[in-house]
């Protein structure tokens, strides 16, 4: 087992802290969730992001209470899917009774869906579970930069962290600059490029990675860390899930830092913000 103990965490905006390395469940089987996630947690893991639309918040709650672990080292995000921003506060205590808990660590508007122009409304209901304090701390996810400016104009709290597709090809430094200009965390999904380009054959990649005796993954993840985002790799494999987590006894150098960061070229490879509604 890998200690948990060095996984930096990160204070947001509102005082609650973070372990800046998690754990996603994105497309994990439903019915392999628990098995899944109890290997994560065994590894060492501790904050698992999770999503109503995945199908698997049950499969989390499960493992969760069969860990043993106390739910105060233990950080939970969930999401609220896109057609019930004006229905949220009924989705939040679905999403709660689903994973067994009293309370989640962060609770995010999963996709902006401007078309709908509902996220404000949303915001304003989360704000509610905010302050009931069922919600530690509330973000929104794959947000660009018009879609912040509206809700910081109409809305009173401001956003934990901003959950966006983010790898060496797809940085979006627009909206990252301006989402921490404004207190607001990265988290970054995605993190290793989804496989859809050849990432981990780059030599601003392989090069560190024959240099600190690490895998291309660890690199990337690494990059994630020393760059400042929350990054959460997914893998259904255990021995992937430690390769993962076991990149806090190396530190890239500012030259490999800086080659990494300039691989962006707008590669992003999942659906643009403003067409998913």
């Amino acid at each position: 087992m890998v200690s948990h103990a060095h996984t930096p965490l990160l204070t947001l905006n509102n005082g609650t802290t973070i372990p800046q390395l998690g754990f996603g469940v994105f497309r994990v089987d439903p019915a392999e969730t628990t098995r899944i996630v109890t290997d994560a947690l065994e590894v060492g893991y501790r904050h698992i992001d999770t999503a109503a639309i995945y199908g698997n918040e049950e499969g989390v709650g499960r493992a969760l209470a069969e860990s043993g672990i106390a739910r105060d080292e233990l950080f939970v995000t969930t999401k609220l899917w896109n057609d019930r921003q004006t229905d949220a506060e009924a989705a939040f205590d679905e999403s709660l009774g689903k994973l067994g808990l009293d309370y989640v660590d962060l609770y995010l508007i999963h996709w902006p869906t401007p078309q709908k122009d509902t996220f404000v409304q949303a915001w304003q209901s989360l704000e509610k579970i905010y302050a009931s304090g069922r919600a530690k701390a509330i973000g929104v996810s794959n947000f660009l930069v018009p879609h912040l400016e509206k809700l910081l104009a109409n809305t009173d709290v401001v956003p934990a962290v901003n959950q966006i597709e983010l790898h060496p090809a797809h940085q979006q430094p627009e909206v990252t600059a301006f989402s921490r200009e404004h207190g607001i965390e990265i988290e970054a999904w995605g993190p290793l490029g989804q496989g859809k380009y050849p990432l981990f054959e780059a030599p601003e990649v392989a090069g560190p990675a024959e240099a600190h005796g690490k895998t291309p993954a660890q690199v990337v993840i690494r990059w994630h860390l020393q760059t400042g985002n929350i990054v959460f790799p997914k893998s259904n494999r255990r021995e992937r899930m430690a390769e993962n987590f076991d990149v806090f006894d190396f530190e890239l150098t500012a030259d490999e830092v800086a080659a990494i960061t300039a691989m962006e070229r707008e590669g992003r490879v999942s659906a643009h913000p403003d067409e998913v509604n």
